[in-house]
C-alpha cells in the first residue's frame, strides 16, 4: 500500500486507518498534515477524498484555499473553480440565501466560478463526481481561451 500524496510505500495498517478515517490511504506526514487542515478549517471528509481524486486525475486542485473573503475547501485556480463541499442540509433562511448570494457576488466579481457538491455525491458517486468536474474545468478552459 502506498501513500496518496507522495506514493512512498506505507504500513497496511496505517494506510487502512487513513482510509477509513479520512477516506484516502496516507503516510503519517501526510495523515498529519490532512488532519491538521480539517482541524482548523472543519473540512469535511468527502472534501479529502474528492482532493484526491481529482489530484489524480490531474487537475491540479488546492485544498483550503483562500480566495480574498473566505476559505474554500477545493479549488483549480487554473480555471478560478471554487468547489464547496456540503455537508449539512438545512432549511435554508432568508439570511443564509442572502448571504449565499452575497458569496457567490464575491466570486464571480473576482472572476471565480463557485459550486457545491452535496458529500453524498461523493460518497457514493465519487468517479461521477470527478468526471463532471473535470468537465467543468474544460469548459472553463474553453471560455477563457476566449476571453
Amino acid at each position: 500500500m502506498t501513500c496518496n500524496d507522495c506514493n512512498t510505500p506505507i504500513d497496511p495498517e496505517l494506510g487502512y486507518h487513513t482510509a477509513k478515517t479520512l477516506g484516502v490511504a496516507l503516510c503519517e506526514r501526510h495523515r498529519r498534515l490532512v488532519e491538521k487542515v480539517m482541524a482548523e478549517n472543519n473540512t469535511p471528509k468527502e472534501a479529502i477524498q474528492l482532493f484526491y481524486a481529482l489530484k489524480d486525475a490531474g487537475a491540479h486542485p488546492m485544498l483550503e484555499w483562500w480566495d480574498g473573503q473566505r476559505s474554500v475547501d477545493i479549488a483549480i485556480s487554473r480555471v478560478k473553480l471554487n468547489i464547496d463541499v456540503e455537508t449539512e442540509y438545512r432549511n435554508i433562511t432568508h439570511e443564509q440565501a442572502i448571504h449565499d448570494l452575497e458569496e457567490a457576488m464575491h466570486s464571480f466579481k473576482n472572476g471565480f466560478t463557485n459550486i457545491r457538491i452535496p458529500h453524498i455525491a461523493i460518497t457514493h458517486y465519487l468517479d461521477d463526481t470527478v468526471k463532471y468536474i473535470l468537465g467543468i474545468i474544460q469548459g472553463l478552459k474553453a471560455n477563457l481561451k476566449v476571453i
